[in-house]
């Protein structure tokens, strides 16, 4: 249907003054202004049943938008991260990325086709010229932009069309759920686990060297040993992960040369055992004075005094070492009574 069919008192007024007329030139402008061309309805504009068209056609396209959200976050629940299917013509690929893939893609896509659709057929498409004016804006020109808005609005049909509207605000409130799944991807919540190590009360102290427990008599007064929590073996695939928390060194101290009070408890016969990760970054500390007691963090020289509860006496390091309470089992060996007395490691916000 073209607008030459419709009966003259059928179509919409013209909303813009002048609109397709030509300004001539004049002495002070010699350029002649051509413009705007004749306006040219839509079929939409002169007949409700066109629009009504439209209107279900956007609705549909929101409705799309929003059961494709669904799936999308269904397809995060159902396919497990390792099912592999065969897809012509991609062949076999991932049936998570590929639902994934095309189930956001598809709401992306219906809220973006919806949109364009809604404002090429039901909003105004009339040609409104402005002239410019100074960034400042006057109080009239204020007004005139707060009537132009509010004309905008009523021109867009959102009061009256209501099922674009809803289905438009829905699309948009279910669509960044997809978002919100997709944080599932940065790993389990952490929960307490910072918290804790492999350390417990009865777990013999093993030489990291000679994969063997310990006796006191195995550790001489100023030396350093390096020791892993019994059943943690370095072909374990949380090996990494485990032995970066539980990773302990031990060093006996004559046993009138230690200050602290609760580190003379929490020691066997002078042998004190402390976290090998620096508080600072993580670093695993190596370096040991014996005369001193000191230990040295070789990534950015924090040092600790291990005759002071490994405290810190220089460097960039917040806090001390966490001590592991030990002890000898009824075989003679070391063990531990229990879990570090703090986190180890650099500090974090939830630190006790």
């Amino acid at each position: 249907m073209s607008t030459q069919d419709i009966p003259e008192e059928n179509l919409p007024s013209e909303q813009a003054a002048g609109h397709g007329e030509v300004a001539h030139a004049d002495a002070k402008d010699p350029f002649e202004n051509p413009g705007l061309p004749p306006h040219e309805h839509r079929i939409q504009d002169i007949d409700e049943r066109a629009a009504k068209r439209s209107e279900r056609t956007v609705a549909l396209l929101f409705t799309l938008s929003m059961i494709a959200t669904v799936a999308f976050i269904a397809s995060f629940v159902a396919f497990p991260v390792d099912k592999i299917v065969y897809i012509f013509p991609f062949g076999r690929i991932s049936a998570l990325n590929f639902s994934l893939g095309l189930t956001l893609g598809l709401a992306l896509f219906c809220i973006g086709a919806g949109a364009v659709h809604w404002a090429r057929t039901l909003m105004s498409d009339v040609e409104i010229a402005d002239e410019r004016h100074p960034i400042e804006a006057e109080p009239e020109v204020k007004a005139k932009v707060m009537e132009d808005f509010r004309q905008g609005a009523a021109e867009s049909v959102i009061g009256r069309r209501k099922l674009v509207r809803n289905t438009m605000f829905g699309a948009l409130a279910l669509v960044p759920l997809s978002g919100v799944v997709l944080l599932r991807d940065l790993g389990p919540l952490p929960e307490d686990k910072l918290r804790h190590t492999l350390w417990s009360k009865g777990k013999l102290l093993v030489n990291q060297n000679t994969n063997e427990p310990l006796r006191p008599s195995d550790v001489r007064v100023g030396s350093l040993t390096f020791c892993k929590p019994e059943g943690l073996e370095e072909h374990d695939h949380d090996f990494q992960k485990e032995i970066a928390k539980a990773a302990l060194m031990i060093v006996r101290i004559k046993p009138d040369d230690i200050k602290d009070k609760q580190q003379r408890e929490w020691a066997h016969e002078g042998i004190v055992a402390y976290s090998k990760i620096c508080t600072h970054v993580g670093c695993p500390i190596s370096l040991y004075e014996q005369q001193t007691h000191h230990v040295l963090c070789p990534c950015h020289q924090s040092t600790f005094d291990l005759s002071d509860g490994a405290r810190v006496i220089f460097g960039p390091a917040g806090h001390a070492l966490p001590q592991l309470r030990i002890g000898v089992n009824e075989e003679g060996y070391l063990e531990a009574l229990g879990d570090f007395d703090e986190p180890v490691g650099p500090a974090f916000w939830e630190r006790g």
